[in-house]
């Protein structure tokens, strides 16, 4: 049985999979995190929630009726298609740097992130 300490470890580690994903994936699109930090980090802990909840990071930013399906069709696993082919993040997590939206950062704390994690559960 896990511990609720090692389920907690656990969750740090996809978090922070997440996080360098992110980064990696922002820099090899020349893609920019939103000018909203607080955006970004909402979307790296839904990330890594359905990462350690279904096995693949689907797109937290939508509604589906069966989460898993969705992650079989893959369609909406991260980085989606409509990323992958046009560039468009619906979750504003990879932003083109003409946007209105995009800040200028391609990386983020993890600290950062806990923090605002905590925040919203609080």
């Amino acid at each position: 049985m896990i511990s609720a300490n090692a389920d907690s470890n656990y969750s740090d580690k996809t978090l922070e999979a997440m996080k360098n994903f992110a980064e990696q994936y922002a820099k090899q699109t020349d893609t920019y995190f939103c000018s909203e930090l607080s955006v970004t980090a909402v979307v790296i802990e839904g990330l890594a929630r359905h990462k350690q909840e279904l096995g693949a990071p689907l797109c937290p930013c939508r509604h589906y009726e069966d989460k898993e399906a969705e992650v079989k069709n893959t369609f909406w696993n991260c980085p989606c298609v409509p990323m992958r082919e046009r560039k468009e993040c619906h979750c504003m997590l990879f932003i083109n740097p003409d946007s209105d939206f995009a800040g200028n950062q391609q990386q983020i704390s993890l600290e950062y992130i806990k923090e605002i994690r905590d925040n919203i559960s609080s």
